[in-house]
């Protein structure tokens, strides 16, 4: 971390994973963190995603001060989790799968995984080791104008399980769809699940064998 605290407050280019480029003011760091601001707003990435970050300097991307006020601030210092926990029941964006955005609530942050409300996709299960960034949407902003009565963030049931691998082990016998049904074997009844290996049976009957670790997220049908 020490070694970026050179860059803090000048403009920079972030290759994350995924091909993705992202450029802007580095604003804060942690350990496991950073916050970038782009000129319209900030994202929090973790460091597991960040491939490499350089000065920026093209003279036709210029962002200048004043900067609006940094959301989820925390004077003792940034975390991955810090910043999970301080974002839970305000409206985010988050990106996983690839150019993909999903809007919502965090409404849990558990050892791996949190739990995230989205309007579209209701109650879902994050990998962090998936999450490529977040960012806070201000705080009088609700999902498509809807309105916070229009949209009551739905509590996720308890108990939950502190992995994700605990957790879809009691889902065993539900419908389940992973990382957004971005393919077709990732679409099933979720049959059983033992040391990190969950056995998934698709509509036509076929058994497939996919690895927790690699799974970025997970929702039921309703």
């Amino acid at each position: 971390m020490d070694l970026l605290k050179t860059l803090l407050g000048k403009q920079v280019k972030v290759e994350i994973s995924g091909g993705t480029t992202v450029r802007g003011v580095l604003i804060d760091l942690g350990l496991d963190i950073l916050v970038i601001y782009t000129g319209k707003e900030y994202l929090y990435i973790p460091h597991l995603h960040i491939h490499h970050i350089q000065l920026y300097t093209d003279p036709e991307f210029l962002i200048t001060p004043p900067f609006p006020d940094v959301p989820l601030q925390e004077d003792a210092g940034i975390s991955y989790r810090k910043t999970l926990l301080n974002a839970k029941g305000r409206f985010v964006e988050v990106y996983v799968i690839g150019n993909k955005s999903i809007h919502g609530y965090i409404t849990n942050v558990l050892n791996d995984y949190f739990t995230f409300y989205s309007p579209v996709y209701k109650t879902m299960l994050i990998s962090m080791n998936h999450l490529k960034w977040l960012t806070p949407y201000q705080k009088n902003i609700t999902p498509y104008t809807l309105g916070n009565d229009a949209l009551p963030v739905q509590p996720t049931p308890l108990p939950l399980q502190r992995s994700l691998e605990g957790q879809l082990k009691k889902m065993e016998g539900h419908l389940v769809i992973f990382d957004l049904g971005d393919h077709p074997m990732k679409i099933g009844l979720l049959k059983e699940v033992k040391n990190n290996i969950i056995h998934l049976v698709t509509a036509s009957g076929e058994s497939v064998y996919w690895k927790v670790i690699h799974l970025k997220t997970v929702h039921f049908p309703s």
